[in-house]
């Protein structure tokens, strides 16, 4: 049988870099499971993985080179967004392009279809449930400084406003940072109840480590925070931490739980913790499949065609496609230590 290739771009470097295992690994296993269902199109999927962990200029080079020759012919993966806006430009609507991480919005690229979660129906239910349920109603945003978190703040700016919340500061660090001293002042002064954080990966661990050293009584909520991230914290540093997201490990539904079940028992008991960045890399691949056969080309503009509407079972519950965005169940969870106790799941 023929193989169809597909880019894998996650991060193996970087911040984000601690994703990338589970990530790798759940899109492999959504490989395995497509191929067993006898491929898409006749053809044998197969993943070629692109580290999405450097400077996004040279992942967009890397992957265009590899659209252009022809070698692979769709594009998927979790990596940040500063990656995906130098990339989309360079392939738009020459092969099919599956982003899965969260963003900020808008993204109207030809081709590009997102699985991930967005500020409307991730941030804006989240933080409505926890003024309601916790009184918080006094923030302050500490976010890396590129568009993920530009743009994401400017969404809740708004959000805090229609519900007469106040934003008592807006914090940005360079992409990478490990030093959160002054942040942490400009947070016991601001006289906050809550952070939102809109940190990546090992600059979240940083902060949590420091924040729990420090002592500061304040809520931390987060929309990208994931099981590596808690182990990574440790105990210390998890203390009235929450997260929203598509998918949790502990997520107490049937699709959860045999999702578990497949990917451990594929990979074994200690491979890396399923988090929704990694199930968001099997959604991808999913989804793609989906649209493959739905379509019955390689085309996409036949792709974008058939696209609205479509609709599957998977991990995160029932999805389907809306205006190229997968829309999705999305939860509320607080750190139990290190893991994550799924509280309540959200109302858009």
């Amino acid at each position: 049988m023929d193989a169809l290739d597909v880019a894998l771009v996650v991060p193996r470097q970087g911040p984000a870099g601690l994703f990338g295992p589970s990530a790798e690994l759940c899109a492999r296993l959504a490989e395995e499971e497509v191929n067993a269902e006898a491929g898409v199109l006749g053809r044998r999927l197969r993943l070629r993985v692109v580290d999405g962990g450097g400077p996004p200029a040279r992942v967009a080079a890397a992957v265009e080179e590899l659209v252009r020759a022809g070698a692979v012919q769709a594009v998927t993966g979790w990596h940040i967004s500063a990656v995906r806006q130098c990339l989309a430009p360079r392939i738009a609507g020459r092969v099919p392009y599956v982003y899965t991480a969260l963003y900020e919005g808008g993204e109207r690229s030809p081709g590009v279809f997102l699985t991930g979660e967005t500020p409307e129906r991730q941030l804006r239910p989240a933080l409505r449930w926890l003024a309601s349920e916790l009184g918080v109603r006094r923030w302050t945003i500490l976010g890396d400084d590129y568009v993920w978190p530009r743009g994401t703040a400017r969404a809740v700016r708004a959000y805090l406003a229609e519900q007469g919340a106040v934003l008592c500061d807006e914090i940005y660090v360079r992409l990478g940072t490990q030093d959160f001293g002054e942040p942490l002042r400009r947070i016991e002064a601001s006289g906050c109840e809550a952070v939102l954080m809109l940190l990546v990966g090992d600059d979240a661990v940083a902060f949590n480590r420091a924040f729990g050293a420090a002592g500061l009584p304040q809520l931390r909520f987060s929309p990208l925070m994931d099981e590596n991230m808690l182990l990574a914290t440790g105990v210390e540093g998890t203390r009235g931490l929450f997260a929203a997201a598509g998918f949790f490990e502990t997520l107490p539904t049937g699709d959860g739980l045999d999702f578990g079940a497949r990917y451990h028992g594929r990979f074994g008991a200690q491979a890396p913790p399923l988090n929704s960045m990694g199930e968001s890399c099997y959604e991808g691949v999913r989804l793609l499949a989906e649209l493959f056969r739905r379509s019955g080309e390689l085309d996409v503009r036949s792709m974008n065609a058939v696209s609205e509407g479509l609709g599957y079972d998977g991990p995160r519950g029932p999805v389907e496609v809306r205006d190229r965005h997968l829309r999705q169940n999305v939860f509320i969870a607080a750190a139990d230590g290190l893991e994550f106790d799924v509280l309540h799941q959200l109302t858009p």
